[in-house]
């Protein structure tokens, strides 16, 4: 095994507590800039993490937090077949996301200063300084999704956030049922999910460093994804942490061969882990558990 116990151990930690403060002081000062920006006082708004610092997952070189801004005031909605805004009691909403969207940049620019906001696809970085971490920020708005669970009532919807990125591509997703699928299976797996996703995230991060694998193609969040899709037994059932990873990725490399993964969903359960759009494929994500198996010398 490449790396010995006592290093897996160490890997499953979380951010140590000067990591935390600089995380917690980076999402104090986007909300201000939000709170204190005169165009955006006429909307609601909530400001929360996702990603990786949200679900506790992140490792000790990788601190970034990604930040979500959910426009609440107006948002967008998926109904039930053939109904439309009137059968909900819905009107049009007063304010487009790119006006949104721009709003959000302004008032991050007045807090943090021109030369360290820069506006990518997806997301609005925020570079770090030795007070605040780096910051990922998306300006989304409020998913209403009706359609999922054939719901004719107005107040009982799934909640999702949705949003466009410069490209002009639509993306949707469920951060909040994330965070709360994640922390029931960690509760399950009496800790060791999360423990087991930052070890998995290490040698991921490794292999990338070392030009092993696609660091692009195989993210950070496919891999917490694909731990996601183990079932509890496996991540409990071994006494050590190198029994734990050689079995998962065993186990992972077995399922899609034999196709048992045409289900697997990502954390959140709202959209399947494998599908056209995705930028990995089956055969490209089983190629890479091979690859780990072998990186770690089982």
């Amino acid at each position: 095994m490449k790396y010995s116990e006592e290093t897996l151990k160490i890997w499953t930690s979380p951010l140590s507590k000067t990591e935390e403060e600089r995380v917690e002081n980076t999402v104090r000062m986007i909300k201000n800039a939000v709170a204190s920006y005169y165009k955006l006082s006429g909307c609601t708004v909530e400001v929360f993490p996702q990603g990786s610092y949200a679900n506790n997952t992140n490792v000790r070189n990788n601190s970034d937090v990604d930040i979500c801004i959910m426009l609440t005031s107006t948002v967008f909605c998926e109904y039930v077949e053939g109904k439309t805004d009137k059968d909900y009691g819905y009107s049009s909403g007063s304010i487009t996301y790119e006006n949104y969207k721009s709003y959000i940049i302004e008032a991050l620019k007045q807090k943090f200063g021109s030369g360290t906001v820069a506006v990518g696809n997806k997301c609005i970085n925020i570079n770090a300084n030795s007070y605040h971490v780096n910051a990922d920020v998306v300006p989304v708005f409020q998913y209403r999704d009706f359609k999922i669970i054939k719901s004719l009532n107005p107040n009982n919807y799934i909640e999702g956030v949705k949003y466009f990125a410069k490209d002009g591509t639509t993306v949707i997703n469920y951060p909040k049922d994330h965070i709360e699928n994640g922390k029931r299976k960690n509760n399950e797996t009496n800790y060791a999910y999360k423990k087991l996703v930052r070890i998995m995230k290490h040698i991921r991060n490794d292999m990338v460093d070392n030009n092993k694998i696609d660091g692009d193609k195989i993210s950070s969040f496919l891999i917490e994804c694909l731990v996601w899709n183990v079932p509890n037994n496996i991540i409990v059932g071994s006494g050590t942490w190198v029994e734990t990873v050689q079995n998962v990725i065993a186990y992972l490399w077995n399922a899609i061969k034999n196709e048992e993964h045409k289900g697997w969903g990502e954390v959140s359960e709202r959209l399947y882990l494998f599908h056209n759009s995705r930028k990995w494929t089956e055969s490209e994500v089983k190629d890479f558990l091979l690859s780990m198996y072998n990186y770690l010398g089982y």
